[in-house]
């Protein structure tokens, strides 16, 4: 569970700078239902742009905010449906939309959850630690981002051959910017780096997503509850919740399926990875292209024990899509040859490599469990094209023009033609399995004890349902720090 104990000193010295620093920190509560911020704040809102170094923009780390780059206040999840004549199944698959989130993408919420427990009891130093995100991308970016805001000196961490918007962005917010070999695959480099950080050097403190229940928390609580409100809008008379699909990465998205099963009995959680490295599947290793989803281990935050299915994407599918969807003979074969109107072609730019790679899991899933256009499949885009322009310029140096004849074979092969293999449905036994799979990281690498591993399993009330019972008190002390800086 997520430590709370109170380190009073150091508390008192956070609650001076946020003060001086103008830091009004946003509750759980205000995150999952935004018409409870408080009016100065709106009004505040009103004159600042979506990605603006600014406190006030702590109160956009919801996936309720309007749409807009600056000035925007919220409205309902964003969220959106795509038509069976893209996806080839009757299901009906729904994507809430990180776009519209400070730095475009919804890690800043969970950095968030990780950060904020921490600054609100003291056992973080604001005026004298550096908070440290190990990251395959965008985690690093929501933690960088959140630092600025809460007024927080931060260090960044991740692979030196993630996207190159990347890197130019984190050179301008993060205090220190660290990249790692390899690309999203190499995990146990960053960890490696984590560990050499954290034994040479006193001013560090490491949010590692992988293992911080902060990054379940939030989830849990608002991608969660946003999900759920997007389909209660849309389900209609005999709408069936079937279940959520999500890739891995740090699995803290996976969280908010935990939310929707205790929702929605009998929905299911199914968690992607990449095909060219099958851990979960296969036990396997691998390289390969879907940035943002780390692998080769079992993220400790995972709760494998409520996971119902595993699904591997092949990264070319993901690639080609990637193209389908953002060049402009793509998006024209689409709309003549498929039915989709411009509108529609239009907001595939949402999504980014990961959401093509969550939305062709929503799909297989969909195709497996042979599912109706009464159910309802839900996924989220992390981020959208805006991360990836330049491995579209790559590509394009690499595969030449795109062109008609490109666009018709994209959508015949990697979407209309995914089918269900590389599929498991995981059984006790399964579950099980990849749930032991934890031992070699964290026990034996990074510090945890094979006692904690057992407790995932079978003392749930301490840990994953624990936590999950905490977010009231967290939300008590975050209002007692806004309390006493006076700013409210």
């Amino acid at each position: 569970m997520i430590d709370l104990s109170i380190n009073k000193a150091v508390l008192e010295r956070n609650i001076q700078k946020a003060r001086e620093n103008g830091v009004i920190i946003p509750t759980f509560q205000q995150m999952k239902d935004p018409r409870q911020v408080p009016e100065k704040i709106r009004a505040r809102l009103r004159n600042v742009g979506l990605w603006d170094i600014d406190p006030a923009n702590l109160f956009r780390i919801t996936w309720k905010n309007e749409p807009k780059e600056s000035g925007g206040l919220y409205g309902g999840p964003n969220f959106i449906e795509l038509p069976p004549a893209l996806t080839g199944v009757k299901a009906r698959i729904i994507c809430l939309v990180g776009k519209f989130f400070p730095t475009g993408c919804h890690k800043v919420g969970a950095s968030f959850g990780c950060l904020v427990p921490r600054l609100v009891t003291g056992q973080f130093d604001a005026t004298g630690q550096k908070a440290v995100w190990p990251s395959t991308g965008n985690y690093c970016r929501g933690g960088a981002f959140n630092s600025k805001l809460l007024a927080v000196e931060s260090v960044a961490i991740l692979p030196e051959g993630m996207s190159r918007e990347r890197f130019e962005w984190l050179s301008k917010i993060a205090g220190e910017v660290i990249a790692t070999p390899g690309t999203e695959s190499n995990v146990k480099e960053i960890f490696d780096k984590t560990h050499e950080l954290r034994t040479t050097r006193n001013d560090v403190l490491i949010f590692n997503q992988f293992e911080e229940m902060g990054n379940y928390l939030w989830h849990y609580n608002v991608t969660g509850s946003a999900i759920a409100e997007a389909f209660e809008s849309i389900k209609g008379g005999d709408g069936s919740f079937a279940g959520v699909c999500f890739t891995s990465g740090s699995a803290g998205t996976l969280a908010s399926g935990d939310f929707l099963k205790q929702r929605y009995p009998g929905s299911r959680i199914a968690v992607g990875e990449a095909l060219q490295c099958p851990t979960i599947l296969n036990n396997g290793f691998g390289a390969h292209r879907l940035e943002g989803i780390g692998d080769k281990h079992i993220p400790w935050v995972h709760n494998v024990k409520n996971t119902d299915m595993v699904i591997a994407i092949d990264d070319h599918d993901s690639m080609a899509l990637l193209r389908l969807f953002n060049e402009e003979a793509g998006k024209d074969y689409l709309v003549k040859e498929s039915g989709l109107s411009r509108e529609q072609a239009a907001v595939l730019s949402y999504m980014g490599i990961s959401g093509i790679s969550n939305m062709l899991c929503a799909v297989k899933f969909s195709k497996y469990y042979e599912l109706s256009e009464k159910d309802v499949v839900a996924t989220v885009l992390t981020d959208s094209v805006d991360m990836y322009r330049s491995r579209i310029a790559e590509l394009r140096e690499e595969k030449g023009e795109y062109r008609t004849i490109n666009a018709a074979a994209d959508f015949a092969r990697s979407l209309l033609g995914e089918g269900t293999d590389n599929m498991l449905e995981l059984t006790y036994p399964e579950r099980r399995r990849v749930h032991n799979l934890k031992y070699y990281t964290w026990v034996e690498q990074q510090g945890r004890n094979a006692e904690e591993l057992d407790d995932q399993w079978y003392r749930q009330d301490k840990t994953f349902l624990g936590v999950q019972q905490q977010t009231g008190a967290i939300d008590t002390l975050i209002n007692q720090f806004n309390e006493r800086t006076g700013l409210l």
